[in-house]
């Protein structure tokens, strides 16, 4: 691995919905589906594969500077084994968020960079930096934490809704599908990657993957308390080094906290169910 070759890739994002939990109960084997939000006729301007095939070609192209670097952590390497047993446990529950995402080719990989940062591309494509787990120490509950949180980014959709939101993309989007046909769609999203990836997403999208990504974790059985946790150690982080990339986009001020410790003891049932199983 090479410490010095760092990427700078802004986290790509995918929609907005909440976390639909009350009175969970410790026998509970699942939870309703949460519903689509009010921005999904916004967000059918752009197809969803667009963005997916958008993802799966940019997260290629990202892997492939990464190993001509010498950055790209081969099949071997134990913590790319960490990642992909976690992710094992996440994927199998993705359904409930996303119908598309159980037919995705979910994939994780390892870069090294110093960068505390991580993200899932639409499509199910993940990446971790080395510096997010060497810096913070991430226990595998705290990492699941962050997987959680990126991957309910891309099953919620939160980069196509904002990209509809943009009324000349959006419309541009849709009228060149509706003439070229979905894989000159997809290419056309693909070379609109830059804005993609540098997309800021609002508070309501950053508590939605919060919430989203809690519950995906725990129905995995992995300890919702780490959630806590682990933006304890990202604020710490923020201040003893100066701002953090992750930070940029994901912002951990006491109301994120506040708002993960009041949902912690919704998916507590889910939890101890999942230990128990």
């Amino acid at each position: 691995m090479c410490s010095r070759c760092e990427f700078s890739i802004g986290p790509w994002h995918a929609r907005r919905a909440f976390l639909a939990l009350a009175g969970v109960a410790a026998a509970t084997p699942a939870l309703s589906q949460v519903q689509v939000g009010k921005s999904s006729v916004a967000r059918n301007l752009v197809p969803a594969e667009a963005i997916e095939q958008a993802g799966v070609q940019q997260y290629g192209e990202l892997l492939a500077q990464a190993k001509a670097k010498g950055a790209l952590a081969p099949d071997g390497h134990p913590q790319l084994q960490r990642l992909r047993g976690i992710s094992a446990r996440l994927v199998p529950f993705v359904g409930s968020w996303n119908s598309r995402a159980a037919q995705w080719k979910w994939q994780v990989n390892l870069i090294g960079s110093k960068q505390i940062n991580a993200f899932c591309l639409p499509g199910g494509k993940i990446a971790f930096y080395t510096g997010i787990l060497d810096q913070l120490k991430l226990s595998d509950d705290e990492v699941a934490m962050v997987m959680g949180h990126e991957m309910a980014h891309a099953l919620r959709e939160h980069a196509r809704a904002r990209l509809a939101k943009s009324a000349g993309t959006g419309a541009a989007l849709s009228i060149t599908a509706q003439l070229l046909g979905l894989g000159e769609m997809g290419n056309m999203a693909a070379r609109a990657g830059t804005q993609l990836l540098t997309l800021k997403f609002s508070r309501g999208d950053e508590t939605d993957a919060d919430l989203v990504g809690l519950e995906l974790a725990a129905r995995a059985g992995y300890d919702p308390r780490a959630s806590v946790s682990l933006w304890t150690k990202m604020a710490a982080a923020s201040k003893n080094q100066g701002g953090l990339s992750f930070l940029s986009t994901h912002p951990s001020g006491t109301d994120r906290i506040r708002i993960l410790e009041a949902n912690i003891g919704k998916v507590d049932g889910l939890y101890r169910a999942a230990k128990r199983g």
